[in-house]
């Protein structure tokens, strides 16, 4: 052992018998030799090679532990599972200009209140079959009765009075007439501000959804969550239609999409009013802005279906009011969805409706004898099957829309 080297490793702090083992392996491999039942032997200082001879130890040139602990012992590789990957969430379509879509889609389809209405009020000699041949088409169109004889009357007043002839002033006057009917007026802005109860706590805007199966009204409510959450409001959904298989499932479904939570039973056929208080409820304590709640398709001429519409409002509102009750219509039901719209205003006191469906397909004028049936303005439209087809109503882009057919 070499002296020189034991001591400069003591004095580095190494421990006595660290020192001494280092050592001893550096002498080791510098003599080229192990130490063997029979002595010292094995190969040449020279010889790097891979074995030794039958019956010789060979250094092990791995480090060694200190005497008296246990060797390390490398611990076996551990798989780490993957981090689970949120779903990137979807950023919905801005609402601004949604309706210029329907221009689109009325144009390509021919709108009977546009094309044909031009074309009979632009003949030079205008006699009673035509006249009642543009009524005729308005009452197709299923903008009813009364309006319908409002807008021929006015038109026949401005044709004898004016003397219409150019192409560009019969469209103007049938324009203005027709945004008449529509009444540009009526506040169609959808109340979606949270306010403060007496004791200083936050109140969501609660809005119910309400209307017969088959209109798209659990779609309406996932596609008015986009809308909001484009407007960069906070929202929560309750899933109030516990008695149709999967509607909870296809609105978590929505929700989930724009990073909506939906509050939901655990069971089909739970009590739908406890559902909605539960989520306003929820909604109080997370401060949002927004609490939309779906409800079972009610049949209007179910009268125990409607009284449980009824309870839902009365159970909800001990927990914050009612900012808005839309009433979700089919816009091709034509007269069929005058009759649902009157039963629900009276039951659900309907502050807005959204007509769904209104596409190139759709008789518009639905939205004039809706209006006039209930009182409540239009406030949202469906104008397809996308997401992001549901659009905020704007009287001028819907009859420009029609007449651009």
């Amino acid at each position: 052992m070499n002296p020189d080297t034991l001591t400069w490793l003591l004095a580095a702090g190494v421990p006595i018998a660290l020192a001494v083992t280092v050592v001893t392996a550096v002498v080791r491999r510098r003599s080229g030799t192990g130490i063997g039942p029979e002595g010292p032997t094995g190969p040449s200082a020279q010889d790097d090679g891979p074995g030794p001879a039958t019956g010789t130890a060979v250094l092990d040139r791995s480090v060694e532990a200190p005497v008296g602990e246990a060797p390390p012992v490398e611990a076996p590789p551990v798989e780490v599972p993957e981090a689970a990957v949120e779903p990137e969430l979807e950023v919905p379509a801005p609402v601004a200009g949604r309706l210029a879509r329907l221009r689109g889609r009325l144009a390509r389809s021919g709108s009977p209140l546009g094309a044909r209405l031009l074309a009979v009020l632009s003949r030079d000699h205008l006699t009673e079959d035509d006249w009642d041949e543009l009524e005729e088409t308005l009452l197709l169109a299923d903008v009813g009765a009364g309006p319908s004889a409002d807008l021929i009357e006015a038109l026949r007043t401005r044709v004898r009075v004016e003397g219409l002839r150019d192409p560009g002033q019969v469209r103007a006057v049938l324009r203005e007439q027709l945004l008449a009917l529509v009444d540009p007026t009526l506040d169609r802005s959808l109340n979606t501000t949270p306010s403060t109860a007496a004791d200083g706590s936050h109140v969501p805007a609660v809005v119910l959804v309400v209307g017969v199966n088959g209109t798209g009204k659990t779609t309406t409510v996932g596609k008015l969550a986009r809308v909001l959450v484009a407007e960069d409001r906070t929202v929560l959904l309750g899933a109030a239609d516990t008695f149709r298989a999967a509607a909870a499932d296809q609105l978590q479904t929505w929700g989930s999409r724009v990073g909506v939570h939906t509050v939901r039973s655990d069971r089909d056929g739970a009590d739908p009013a406890a559902v909605a208080f539960d989520a306003a409820k929820q909604g109080r304590a997370e401060g949002v802005d927004v609490v939309l709640v779906d409800t079972a398709g009610r049949l209007q001429n179910k009268a125990g279906l409607m009284d449980e519409l009824g309870k839902i409002t009365r159970v909800l509102t001990r927990e914050a009011p009612l900012a808005e009750v839309l009433l979700v219509l089919d816009a091709t039901t034509g007269q069929n969805g005058l009759n649902q719209a009157r039963v629900f205003g009276e039951v659900a006191g309907v502050t807005g409706i959204v007509l769904t469906k209104l596409d190139g397909t759709a008789k518009g004028g639905i939205v004039v004898a809706v209006q006039r049936e209930l009182g409540v303005p239009v406030k949202l439209v469906g104008l397809g099957e996308g997401p992001d087809d549901l659009a905020p109503f704007d009287p001028e882009e819907f009859v420009d829309g029609i007449l651009q057919g």
